[in-house]
């Protein structure tokens, strides 16, 4: 059980699993420095997955009520908070409303504020290494291993014609082994463009990750977004699996044992994949919640000299 004592100076909290081990913790003291932020701190706040709502509403409370605890990043618990948690809320925006997720908590004219920054910041993440016109030009799939909320994230940001027009996937396959989870991500996706279809399939074990990989075309997206490797070990796939010619793979974690990518890599190049870790998301997923709590800008120079700082900081080690 945690124990919370009033800020003494501006905190952002971190709601993880494993809070201590992530750079962040290096990182964000070097960001303050640099944004201008003084004597701006962060803290911890670690939970096991799918901890009791008790548990996760005593931490939303206690960061409400405390006056120099301005906000904060949740990671992996970011749906089961949301259902414990919104009605302590004043204000969830449109993302948080329809994913049934908060990421960011912040506080804004008074008001106590929930929001869901992944679609924002997983795309910006995924801008970066799918090239222009990917799916209109190759016609490749795409498979989320995992239903938590960067998974549904990416499926809004990746089907929405306001921003690709007709450059969306034809075909989004979400696997998970909790049936609930996937019943959960087709109610909450169920208004996506139509122009993409969406499978919700039942994995219990990764041998059988390993068959709904096999079934991918050539040119396809599969993102390891089940936590594995960081948060528990493993891989949601098995050495045995094959992943189709000329893909992109995701494994969105940048720590850990990320053996899922290192599967990935040893198929590399004799698959011609491209393989990208997770330390682009981590930029974007930080720098927008950062702004959102201290209610700063960081774009252009600012979110270089951002990543240019995080970078030395992780060399620090």
């Amino acid at each position: 059980m945690n124990v919370y004592t009033p800020a003494t100076q501006p905190t952002i909290y971190f709601i993880g699993v494993t809070t201590t081990q992530s750079s962040i913790m290096k990182v964000f003291p070097e960001w303050a420095k640099a944004l201008g932020l003084k004597d701006a701190v962060i803290k911890g706040i670690d939970f096991k997955p799918h901890s009791s709502p008790e548990e996760y509403r005593e931490a939303v409370e206690f960061l409400k009520n405390d006056p120099l605890s301005l906000g904060a990043l949740v990671t992996t618990h970011k749906i089961d908070l949301y259902n414990a948690c919104k009605d302590q809320f004043d204000y969830l925006d449109p993302y948080a409303q329809m994913l049934g997720e908060i990421s960011c908590i912040s506080k804004n004219n008074g008001q106590y504020c929930g929001h869901a920054k992944d679609p924002i910041s997983s795309g910006l993440a995924l801008e970066n290494f799918v090239p222009d016109g990917y799916w209109k030009m190759y016609d490749g799939e795409v498979l989320l291993l995992g239903a938590g909320g960067a998974s549904l994230a990416m499926s809004v940001y990746l089907t929405d014609e306001s921003i690709h027009g007709d450059n969306v996937p034809s075909h989004i396959t979400i696997a998970n082994r909790s049936q609930a989870r996937l019943d959960s991500a087709k109610e909450l996706l169920k208004d996506l463009n139509p122009a993409t279809r969406i499978d919700y399939v039942l994995n219990h074990a990764p041998a059988d990750n390993d068959n709904t990989l096999a079934s991918l075309k050539p040119h396809s997206l599969i993102v390891n977004a089940t936590g594995l490797g960081k948060d528990a070990p493993g891989s949601p796939i098995t050495d045995a699996a094959v992943f189709p010619q000329d893909s992109l793979v995701w494994e969105i974690n940048y720590r850990g044992d990320l053996i899922f990518m290192d599967q990935a890599n040893a198929q590399k190049d004799e698959k011609n994949l491209h393989v990208e870790d997770g330390w682009i998301y981590f930029i974007h997923g930080w720098t927008q919640v950062v702004a959102e709590v201290f209610h700063i800008d960081i774009t252009g120079e600012r979110l270089t000299l951002c990543s240019e700082v995080a970078k030395e900081a992780q060399k620090k080690k």
